[in-house]
């Protein structure tokens, strides 16, 4: 039987194709995103839905414990949650930032630390944080996105280097354009608009399907093999 796989933020986009993929492949799951509506209608076998926001350490907690007792402990997690409210220092809500923050960075840290402690008994598992070029790049109107992957970027190779001699992976997904509904969460439409004209001009952005796949690759080699990072872009996309 195949372990249990977690995916944070599986309502859409990379998450609800990195869901399909692994389900396809015989994966019980436990989904977790706000939206629950959008989680049932994936429609995936020995797939545990659960409508809660990644901050709510205890809604977690007792999402993860609730899938353990049905398809035992979690194997694979992947912390794809975020938000990417896109905006310039001088003009941002500062709770634009917090948000992002608490999203794309705090609660990833806790949903590790949950999941963490098991892997480590065990002596195996992987942990897969998505981040993005923003990450790796600066970007006009990235400064508060940018400054929440360049952080995920940095924690996850501190615990990667942090129990590596536990036998845990943590490998780092950094994906350029890809086609999601992540830029919902900006207010400006000069901003989108402007976003949306580059991602244009490069032809559009990667199918979220062909991220889920690459994620899968890195995850079914032998637990002795860890791709660190993934770094993903359309062909075209130059930076």
């Amino acid at each position: 039987m195949r372990p249990l796989t977690i995916v944070t933020g599986a309502s859409s986009g990379i998450g609800a194709a990195i869901a399909v993929e692994f389900s396809r492949a015989g994966y019980p799951l436990l989904l977790v995103a706000r939206r629950g509506d959008r989680l049932a209608q994936l429609g995936l076998d020995r797939a545990l839905c659960k409508a809660v926001d990644v901050t709510d350490r205890p809604a977690f907690e007792a999402a993860v414990a609730e899938a353990e007792a049905q398809y035992g402990p979690p194997d694979l997690l992947v912390n794809n949650a975020g938000v990417m409210p896109l905006g310039t220092i001088s003009d941002q809500p500062a709770e634009e930032w917090r948000r992002a923050f608490d999203v794309n960075c705090l609660a990833l840290l806790e949903a590790t630390q949950i999941v963490l402690p098991g892997m480590v008994k065990r002596q195996r598992g992987t942990v897969v944080n998505v981040s993005s070029l923003a990450g790796r790049n600066i970007y006009a109107n990235h400064m508060a996105y940018s400054g929440t992957k360049f952080a995920v970027h940095a924690m996850t190779e501190n615990m990667r280097r942090e129990h590596a001699a536990d036998n845990i992976r943590f490998q780092l997904l950094s994906p350029g354009i890809v086609e999601t509904e992540l830029l919902q969460g900006t207010r400006s439409d000069a901003i989108k608009d402007s976003y949306t004209a580059s991602k244009r001009s490069i032809g559009g952005g990667l199918a979220a399907e062909s991220v889920a796949r690459a994620v899968r690759y890195a995850y079914e080699l032998p637990q002795d093999v860890c791709i660190r990072e993934i770094v993903m872009a359309p062909t075209r996309q130059a930076s």
